[in-house]
């Protein structure tokens, strides 16, 4: 019987219907079997300021730096705003990158976007892709997913692009994957 695996999620997007949302609704119901999906929720965490740090992280940050230590995965689903992730999302990040452990490095991680605009999100994605290598994040490569027209690819809060969802399935079976074998790699040492 295989393991079950662990994974803790981050959605860019704070409104409660944004195609983000339902992108990470679509990709959790698509997920193989044995693979369970925490959400953190981060929108009302305050501005990172050291000052703040100084008295102590948040009872939230510290909350979720502990889902993600406890998850064997990261997976985030984010909109671009300005040619990269939402401030929210940046927040969220720069709070917990400064915890001791830093919960992102050697976790397998998965991203996907979902945007109006023809390219999905993708600048999105190079910009968290390039925060992952400073948090030494483990960034699954393939495959891409950018929903670009999503609009168009959801009704009534169901993703509804026959294509698009089978990439989502295809990204869940490549983090279990990545998963599995960091997990292997680590019993060799």
């Amino acid at each position: 019987m295989p393991e079950t695996i662990k994974l803790a999620a981050f959605c860019g997007s704070l409104r409660k219907a944004s195609f983000n949302r339902l992108a990470l609704a679509a990709f959790t119901e698509r997920l193989p079997a044995g693979t369970t999906l925490s959400t953190i929720e981060f929108g009302d965490w305050p501005h990172y300021d050291a000052d703040v740090q100084a008295k102590g992280f948040p009872d939230k940050v510290q909350a979720a730096q502990k889902l993600i230590l406890e998850a064997d995965g990261i997976v985030f689903a984010t909109p671009e705003y300005n040619y990269s992730i939402p401030g929210v999302l940046k927040n969220a990040i720069d709070w917990l990158s400064r915890m001791t452990p830093q919960p992102f490095a050697g976790k397998p991680v998965a991203m996907f976007s979902a945007s109006m605009g023809p390219l999905g999100g993708a600048r999105a994605q190079y910009h968290l892709r390039q925060m992952l290598v400073f948090l030494d994040g483990r960034p699954v490569n393939k495959p891409e997913i950018m929903i670009g027209a999503a609009h168009t690819k959801f009704a009534d809060g169901k993703f509804t692009d026959e294509a698009g969802a089978k990439l989502l399935a295809d990204l869940g079976a490549s983090l279990a994957l990545a998963i599995r074998q960091a997990k292997a790699a680590a019993s060799v040492k």
